[in-house]
């Protein structure tokens, strides 16, 4: 398949593995057409398994390399230091606005407004947006591999991520089809991150280390913020923690084996 791939312009690849991370969205979405009535224990142990792959992925396709790009040892550490608690703090600045919505808290929550819900769906597009500049920047210095890698563990943890957006809007009355548009349309911001990622590291290589660590670090905000506090409020905390275990060393294995 790299080689394949090899033979494209690598920011239309970029641009590509973003828009097919985002449509997973609409994939996790697909069960309300059959039940709305989706068990939280199944919920969680779907956003612990996603939380599990984009930690492994954050570690091995975007802080290392970081490192690695960045020159190795005190350098490249720094380097990644400074770009992961930039890319945090920027995903904390943007949780600013919405200081009544969690990224996944109103998924199942049965007294929600449809107002809230909208925040809601509102917040995760946002939040979706580093997620495709991680898959651009991934792909930014040719790295195929690298790059899809990344695409797949954010595709992976955006199927639960597009039940929870459609959840709500099932529960508030909404028709099943809009609740599916909507929380596929949460996840085609992505390719719009992607396409800046990707091109700024082809317009400027040098801030490929520091473009790495930023993702990194909104990565990080994500997952330590939004998705497992999520997956542990309830007595299938032990369940969703298992799942996360799974997988880290599944997308690590992968991460590994294919790179």
């Amino acid at each position: 398949m790299v080689e394949f791939l090899a033979g494209y312009n690598i920011i239309t690849i970029g641009i590509l593995a973003s828009l097919a991370a985002g449509l997973a969205t609409g994939v996790g979405a697909i069960p309300i057409f059959f039940t709305k009535d989706i068990h939280k224990k199944v919920l969680d142990t779907s956003l612990g398994f996603a939380a599990g792959v984009m930690l492994a992925a954050t570690s091995f396709s975007l802080i290392i390399p970081a490192i690695e790009k960045g020159g190795g040892g005190i350098k490249g550490a720094t380097i990644a230091l400074f770009g992961i608690l930039a890319g945090g703090g920027f995903l904390d600045l943007v949780d600013k606005f919405f200081p009544d919505t969690n990224l996944l808290s109103n998924s199942t929550d049965e007294d929600t407004n449809l107002r809230k819900v909208w925040l809601f769906a509102l917040a995760i597009t946002i939040h979706n947006f580093p997620e495709g500049l991680a898959v651009g920047v991934g792909f930014g210095d040719g790295d195929i591999l690298n790059g899809l890698g990344l695409a797949i563990a954010i595709g992976l943890q955006n199927i639960p991520e597009g039940l929870a957006v459609a959840i709500p809007f099932v529960k508030e009355k909404m028709e099943v089809w809009k609740a599916f548009i909507i929380a596929l349309a949460s996840g085609l911001v992505e390719p719009i991150g992607g396409l800046l990622g990707v091109g700024l590291i082809q317009i400027s290589r040098p801030v490929l280390p520091f473009a790495l660590a930023f993702a990194a670090g909104a990565m990080l905000f994500v997952i330590s913020n939004e998705i497992i506090p999520e997956s542990q409020k309830n007595s299938t905390s032990s369940l969703s923690t298992h799942a996360i275990l799974i997988g880290f060393v599944i997308m690590m294995f992968l991460d590994n084996v294919l790179g």
